[in-house]
């Protein structure tokens, strides 16, 4: 996905970042969409880019727009996280890596601002496959953030995976 795109996934009314200035991205790959985020972030805000794979990682920059990016390299499923009170976090096409999501994002939620919300990026299917090892459709992550005692779940964007195996969704949760 090339940045622009990525930027249009996540760009909508509902998502107003005007005092959030404190995010994480977990599982942010080579930070395609950790870019996307800093490009609607106001400037000095700060993104904790977390990822697996350190090659990935040192290909994001340290600043862009303006924005600081904090690279961790770790599994940010086990983790302890390097931030205390983030505003929100993203997770583009990560969720699905973890099998237990109620109990993982009721941890995280203790890591977050009150008020905090959640950018997501996910395939639309039920269907298991290596590189989706635990999906979760649109549907499911709406009643899973009802679970963790979230009100406002609202579907961004939709479009086409470049594997065409499913759609791609973002959502905003608050």
């Amino acid at each position: 996905m090339q940045l622009m795109d990525a930027i249009d996934m996540l760009k909508h009314e509902a998502f107003n970042v005007s005092d959030k200035l404190i995010w994480a991205d977990l599982g942010c790959g080579s930070g395609t969409f950790t870019a996307a985020l800093a490009h609607l972030l106001n400037k000095d805000s700060i993104i904790h880019a977390i990822d697996l794979n350190n090659a990935a990682l040192q290909k994001i920059p340290e600043t862009i727009q303006h924005v600081v990016i904090k690279k961790h390299h770790a599994d940010f499923i086990k983790m302890q996280f390097p931030f205390e009170n983030a505003d929100g976090i993203l997770m583009a096409n990560s969720l699905h890596y973890i099998e237990d999501k109620l109990s993982f994002l009721k941890r995280i939620k203790t890591h977050l601002k009150k008020g905090n919300c959640f950018l997501i990026i996910e395939y639309d299917t039920e269907i298991t496959n290596p590189w989706v090892p635990y999906p979760v459709n649109f549907q499911s992550l709406k009643e899973l953030f009802k679970q963790c005692g979230y009100t406002s779940i609202t579907k961004l964007h939709e479009r086409n995976s470049v594997y065409n195996r499913a759609m791609m969704y973002s959502t905003f949760i608050k």
